[in-house]
């Protein structure tokens, strides 16, 4: 039976303690690069959901704009500020005056 020296084992321990600690610290290096990126993975969500939550809100405010300047443009709105606002009126027959085309 052969046994080992005392120095060869002392350096089987500091191996095995080295490796140890190198997994250890790989091990943890992947846990925290993992909730690292589930954290911005989180985060980005969020960011997306906030601005699919404007752009909706904006749609809306565009859908309601154009509705208003379709109501604005109206030749009933345009004719009643006209008179109501501007004080003009349709005018009389002998009012309008025909402007000859110039040809050459």
């Amino acid at each position: 039976m052969t046994t080992k020296p005392p120095q060869t084992e002392k350096r089987m321990k500091s191996r095995t303690g080295v490796i140890g600690m190198a997994m250890l610290t790989i091990f943890l290096g992947e846990l925290l690069l993992y909730t690292w990126c589930r954290v911005e993975c989180v985060q980005t969500g969020y960011v997306i959901t906030t601005e699919r939550r404007k752009q909706k809100e904006l749609q809306l405010l565009q859908n309601s704009l154009k509705i208003e300047l379709a109501h604005l443009k109206a030749p009933e709105h345009v004719s009643r500020v006209a008179r109501e606002r501007l004080a003009l009126a349709v005018p009389e027959p002998g009012q309008i005056v025909v402007v000859p085309l110039h040809e050459d």
